[in-house]
C-alpha cells in the first residue's frame, strides 16, 4: 500500500517541482522554452494513453472474451466528449491569451490560468488512478512496475506545466510565493482524483477496459486542443515538434523498460 501512496504522489510531486521553478527564473518564461516544454508534456501524454491506457484495454477487453477494439473506442469517445463538456463549461483562460473560455464569469485572470491547467491535470489524475485501482483488483496485467513508470512520466510531464502556470502569474503581478503555490495547487486534483478512483475499484474493474481508453481521450483532447497549439503560436518554430518526439521517446521508454 506505501507503493501505491508513493505512486500517487510522485506526479503531484512533479507539478510542485515545477511550480518552485518561479524562484530561480527571471520574469517571463522564455517563448521558446515554453514551446519546447509543452511540446514535451505532449509527447508524453500521448505515448502514456497509447501504452498505458489504449494498448492495456485492448487486452483485457481480449482477456474477458469481448471485442478487443470496442471498450477502447468507446471509452476512448466517451473520453473526448467529457473534456470538451468540461471545456466548455468551466472558465479558464489560456497562456498568451486575453479571452476566457466556458461559462462567463468575472474571476480574476490568475485564478482562470489556474483552472486551465486544473482542467489539463484532471484526465491525468483519473489515468492514474485507474492504472493502480487495475493494479489493486490483482486480476489484470498491470504491474506494480508498469503503475509506477507511468507516475514518473506523469511527473515528468507535470514539471513544465507547473513552470508554464506559476511564471505567467509571477508576471502577472503575483508575489514569488503565491504564484509557487497557486502553480502547485492547480496539480492537486491529480492524487486526489486517484484516490476516490481506487476507493472505487469494486465498481471499477469490470469496466476497467473502458475506464482506461476513456482516460487515454480525456489526455489526448488536451493535447489536441490546447498544447500543440500552444506550441504553434508566435513565430513558426519546429522546436515545440522536436519536445513532442523527446517526450513521447521518454514515455515510451518507460513504460516498456519498467511496465
Amino acid at each position: 500500500m506505501e507503493n501505491i501512496l508513493i505512486g500517487l504522489l510522485i506526479p503531484f510531486l512533479g507539478t510542485v517541482l515545477g511550480s518552485a521553478m518561479v524562484f530561480l527564473m527571471k520574469d517571463k518564461i522564455n517563448p521558446k522554452l515554453q514551446k519546447i516544454l509543452s511540446g514535451f508534456a505532449s509527447g508524453v501524454m500521448i505515448a502514456a494513453s497509447i501504452w498505458s491506457l489504449i494498448i492495456p484495454s485492448i487486452n483485457m477487453a481480449e482477456e474477458q472474451g469481448d471485442i478487443s477494439w470496442l471498450p477502447a473506442s468507446i471509452g476512448f469517445l466517451v473520453g473526448v466528449a467529457f473534456l470538451l463538456i468540461l471545456d466548455s463549461i468551466i472558465p479558464h483562460l489560456h497562456i498568451e491569451t486575453k479571452k476566457p473560455e466556458g461559462i462567463k464569469s468575472k474571476l480574476k485572470n490568475a485564478t482562470m490560468m489556474v483552472l486551465a491547467v486544473t482542467l489539463h491535470n484532471i484526465p491525468e489524475g483519473m489515468t492514474v488512478g485507474v492504472v493502480y485501482a487495475g493494479l489493486l483488483a490483482q486480476n489484470t496485467n498491470i504491474t506494480l512496475a508498469g503503475a509506477l513508470a507511468l507516475s514518473i512520466g506523469m511527473a515528468i510531464q507535470n514539471f513544465p506545466e507547473g513552470a508554464i502556470i506559476s511564471m505567467p502569474l509571477k508576471s502577472e503581478g503575483m508575489s514569488k510565493t503565491k504564484s509557487f503555490l497557486y502553480g502547485a495547487l492547480s496539480g492537486i486534483v491529480e492524487p486526489l482524483g486517484a484516490i476516490i478512483t481506487i476507493l472505487l475499484t469494486s465498481i471499477v474493474t469490470p469496466i476497467l477496459p473502458y475506464l482506461l481508453a476513456f482516460a487515454a481521450g480525456a489526455m489526448i483532447y488536451v493535447v489536441v486542443d490546447e498544447l500543440i497549439p500552444e506550441t504553434e503560436t508566435g513565430e513558426h518554430s519546429n522546436i515545440g515538434t522536436i519536445g513532442v518526439a523527446i517526450g513521447f521517446v521518454i514515455m515510451m521508454i518507460l513504460d516498456i523498460a519498467l511496465g
